[in-house]
Parts: structure tokens; C-alpha cells; sequence
């Protein structure tokens, strides 16, 4: 039985996996934060060029 508990604290496969899926969770938190400010940056500029295009001349 210690035997097999030494093992299962030895083994560092499943951690392995927690950190990759650490990393990817981070790396998708960054891209939507980065999407999500250069999306209303994008928005802001097109509703101004908008406004410009219906103003009349």
C-alpha cells in the first residue's frame, strides 16, 4: 500500500496537464482582453466616420 502511494506522489503527469491548461486559460483570458479593447477602439473609429458621412456637406 506505501508503495502505491509513493508512486501516485511521485507521478507528475497529471500536473503536467494543469499546467498547459493553466497556460492556455491565460493566453484566452490575454486574447479577449486584447480583442475586446481593440474591438471598442474599432468601434469608437467607425462610428466617427459614420457621423462624418451623414453630416451634411
Amino acid at each position: 500500500m506505501t508503495n502505491v502511494f509513493a508512486r501516485f506522489v511521485k507521478d507528475e503527469s497529471g500536473a503536467t496537464a494543469i499546467e498547459y491548461g493553466l497556460i492556455a486559460a491565460l493566453v484566452a483570458v490575454a486574447a479577449i482582453t486584447g480583442m475586446t479593447l481593440l474591438g471598442t477602439k474599432l468601434e469608437a473609429l467607425f462610428q466617427g466616420i459614420g457621423g462624418k458621412l451623414n453630416a451634411p456637406a
